[in-house]
């Protein structure tokens, strides 16, 4: 009887322990994502701010071991708001570890910061001194799952995602308010893979907020994404997922097909089994009908719409809409031999006229995100912009659920490819890398202030800068831009949804969705310095040792006094050092975070094209790709050569000290 009780006793204890170790290996499990420091106002240490922030972090973790909560909880002290979500498939001892870990990191991530973003596998984690703006999109965290590839078809892929997290954003949309906002669900590829996905949003927010911000991330899948088999985008309110393996810790909460149970006798089960099917049929052949004899009467008004508005802008011997016939016959049925590029947007390929012209043909991808208004907007833009630095439409196509644009043929590709590491493109020496970064600068400097529209081009990078037979620099790709009318540079604009690349973008526009023609200002300074290190921004501070970026490493030789560091190494000594420190000086102006501190294109060309300028004096530039700018590190040489460069003061008017002679 004894031993039975030891025993008995033994065992329970063995479980006690047991339960004990799973409870931790829970509570520590939390994986970490991604963290956004918006560095705008801080707190000083040992103050009531910090107390009260200590105060908040503590209760958010207290309330996140709640069932109660359903992984969700918004609380507040004094002037703090906070707020976790934990995602939907995991319980309240998982949450409470990913809370109680976020807590415990986001003050260490962002110190002294009085507003921050922590995002962990399981959850997510926010504060603010001030009640959050609605500010529902940024900032966006985007993780590409660069390690997962497509054992299929890409353009299967291509049509299952979209599908996918559609079907999931509904399905999270459908919850109450209160209610988890949560959906998962999976999809087959091929017989040997799976795709997996899942939708989150807070409880409390509307579904008009929901839905905005879910309609945000799946738009940023194609720009940042396209060709991975997995990713994660990270908004302030919601989250997108997708992976090609399973990644929830409760796999039941996939969404099962439907089966729905019916009671009755079995000749009634015959006859809705019959006549249901036939009703089903017809009523779709009527919609069907219906939509299409609207669509093409749509079509119609679409190409009349469009060609009426482009004729006054092209003159009566160049083409405006091209028949779908024509454009196949020209590229070969759109075959893989004639594609020489392709995009989020969709696919680029060469064509001849009969006449022996070559065009380029911009073919949207049915399965895209983007759609007929930045079709239109492409359109309608670039046969109203005449500039030899701009490519040039020649006509478009709206047939059938075809949307194409036709530009003269730029017989040598994009800059990126000369750029970054294509031997077979050959090497740009200095005099032709002078004359692209003059080109750009003319051609953005009239979209700004020469056209008949003040233009915004939001998308300027390397891959949108077409090199034509005398290697001149034509910007392209419009679909993204903006027009504007007034004085821009006294009033941002902003927008609640932003579009471009990261590396690219201004922190503004990045950060807070505000743009201006500031941003295309920004844009440029990032392209200058690719120009001369032959480096690729968004992908330069992955392979440093230092973990700098391109604009913190060009920054830290001009304090350093050794400019000519970054240049790219295939330029040999073979180049003119004062042109070279100009376009420096410049590109680190045009970096500057206070949007008020860049120079303007008529500035930026007065500075390529005159002998005698004397340039002011840059500050530290912004840091886009870590998401914080790091201001310590280069503290104490700034600080060291301040006897040098305090001597002139610095003002936004100062940014350009002119004495112009001629060229």
């Amino acid at each position: 009887m004894l031993a039975s009780n030891f025993c008995t006793t033994s065992l329970r204890l063995q479980l006690l322990c047991l339960l004990c170790m799973l409870f931790l290996a829970s509570a520590s499990a939390a994986i970490y994502s991604a963290h956004f420091c918006t560095d705008q106002t801080f707190y000083s240490s040992d103050t009531k701010f910090q107390s009260n922030l200590n105060t908040l972090l503590s209760s958010l973790v207290s309330n996140s071991s709640l069932p109660s909560n359903s992984g969700f909880h918004r609380a507040s002290v004094d002037d703090i708001d906070g707020r976790f979500l934990c995602r939907g498939d995991v319980n309240a001892t998982v949450c409470h570890g990913c809370v109680a870990a976020a807590a415990a990191n986001i003050t260490r991530l962002c110190p002294n910061d009085t507003e921050s973003y922590i995002w962990y596998d399981e959850c997510t984690l926010i504060y603010s001194n001030s009640t959050f703006n609605n500010d529902d999109i940024v900032p966006g965290i985007t993780l590409n799952d660069e390690g997962s590839t497509v054992n299929s078809n890409q353009d299967h892929f291509n049509q299952l995602l979209p599908n996918l997290l559609n079907s999931l954003e509904g399905k999270a949309l459908e919850s109450s308010m209160g209610e988890k906002k949560f959906a998962a669900g999976a999809v087959s590829v091929t017989t040997a893979q799976t795709l997996y996905g899942m939708a989150q949003c807070e409880p409390d927010s509307t579904s008009g907020r929901c839905e905005a911000c879910f309609r945000s991330a799946i738009a940023a899948i194609p720009t940042c994404c396209n060709g991975s088999g997995g990713a994660r985008l990270l908004l302030p309110i919601c989250s997108i997922r997708y992976q090609l393996h399973p990644f929830l810790y409760n796999s039941t909460m996939l969404i099962p097909s439907s089966e729905v149970p019916w009671r009755g006798s079995k000749s009634t089960l015959m006859i809705v089994a019959i006549v249901l099917p036939i009703a089903i049929l017809a009523l779709f052949l009527f919609i069907g009908c219906c939509w299409w004899r609207r669509r093409q009467r749509e079509n119609r008004e679409d190409v009349q719409d469009v060609n009426d508005s482009v004729r006054r802008y092209l003159t009566e011997e160049e083409s405006l809409h091209f028949d779908l016939a024509t454009i196949e016959a020209a590229t070969d049925s759109f075959s893989d031999e004639m594609k020489i590029g392709e995009g989020g947007f969709g696919a680029v390929y060469k064509g001849t006229f009969p006449n022996g012209e070559e065009i380029a043909v911009k073919r949207l991808s049915r399965t895209s995100l983007q759609g007929d208004r930045e079709f239109k907007n492409e359109v309608l833009l670039i046969a109203q912009l005449q500039h030899k630095n701009l490519v040039r439409l020649l006509g478009f196509c709206m047939e059938r659920t075809e949307r194409i644009l036709v530009y003269e043929f730029i017989q040598n590709s994009s800059l990126d490819h000369y750029l970054f590491g294509h031997e077979d493109h050959g090497v740009l020496d200095w005099a032709r890398r002078y004359r692209i970064i003059v080109g750009i600068a003319r051609g953005i400097q009239y979209l700004h202030e020469d056209s008949r529209l003040k233009v915004i081009h939001r998308d300027l990078k390397a891959s949108n800068v077409l090199l034509d037979a005398d290697m001149n620099p034509k910007i392209s790709d419009f679909g993204m831009a903006k027009v504007f009318h007034g004085d821009q540079s006294q009033e941002n604009t902003r927008t609640g949804r932003v579009v471009g690349t990261f590396g690219y973008m201004s922190p503004e526009y990045a950060m807070h969705g505000k743009f201006s023609e500031k941003s295309d200002v920004f844009s440029f300074g990032v392209l200058v310095l690719e120009i001369l290190s032959g480096k690729k921004n968004t992908s330069y501070y992955r392979s440093h040792e230092d973990n700098d970026d391109l604009l913190s490493f060009a920054w830290k030789n001009w304090i350093d006094r050794t400019p000519f560091q970054i240049l790219d190494p295939k330029l040999r000594g073979s180049y003119s050092r004062n042109e070279v420190q100009r376009c420096i000086q410049i590109a680190l102006l045009c970096v500057q975070e206070n949007p008020v501190e860049r120079p303007s294109m008529a500035t930026i060309m007065l500075a390529l094209n005159a002998y005698s300028v004397t340039l002011g004096l840059p500050r530290q530039p912004a840091s886009l790709v870590r998401g914080r700018v790091t201001t310590e590190r280069l503290r104490h040489q700034h600080d060291s050569d301040q006897s040098n460069s305090s001597s002139i003061p610095y003002s936004a008017a100062d940014s350009l000290i002119t004495e112009v002679y001629p060229r």
